[in-house]
């Protein structure tokens, strides 16, 4: 029996090993609120119209249309004081929001980006905190 060796372009990689970059102003990146727990969102989708051919019953085309991108959700420990806080309470607050540019990055075993996506022009949507609960010892998470 034959062992399989390794994958053509190596192994699929990991998803544990990431980095979130935020660009304040589109430019400066803020070097304390880089690590996170989860990040999700990273999918888009293509919305089709199906046209009826016409005098053929028969026959239906899907058209492409508007692409549709998910939201952005990044989770981690609650940071107090952190530029992106103090960010997301000035525009929930306020509704004066700072776009930024956000670099989410796939890393390989050596910390080399193997991946990335760009989020331009990001502002928060959403903003949560985890439940406080004095029964469970467990970390605030923001999301």
């Amino acid at each position: 029996m034959e062992v399989p060796g390794p994958l053509p372009f190596g192994d699929p990689p990991l998803g544990f090993r990431f980095g979130v970059l935020f660009f304040a102003g589109g430019v400066i990146p803020n070097p304390l609120d880089i690590l996170f727990q989860k990040v999700s969102g990273l999918s888009s989708t293509i919305n089709t119209t199906t046209v009826e051919e016409g005098g053929q019953n028969l026959y239906s085309h899907r058209l492409p249309g508007k692409i549709q991108y998910d939201n952005l959700v990044l989770e981690r420990g609650l940071v107090v004081g952190s530029p992106l806080v103090i960010e997301f309470n000035v525009g929930m607050s306020l509704l004066e929001f700072a776009p930024s540019n956000v670099l989410v990055t796939l890393l390989d075993d050596a910390g080399i980006p193997i991946s990335a996506w760009l989020f331009m022009n990001a502002y928060p949507v959403k903003w949560r905190v985890s439940d406080l609960d004095a029964t469970a010892n467990t970390v605030v998470i923001e999301t």
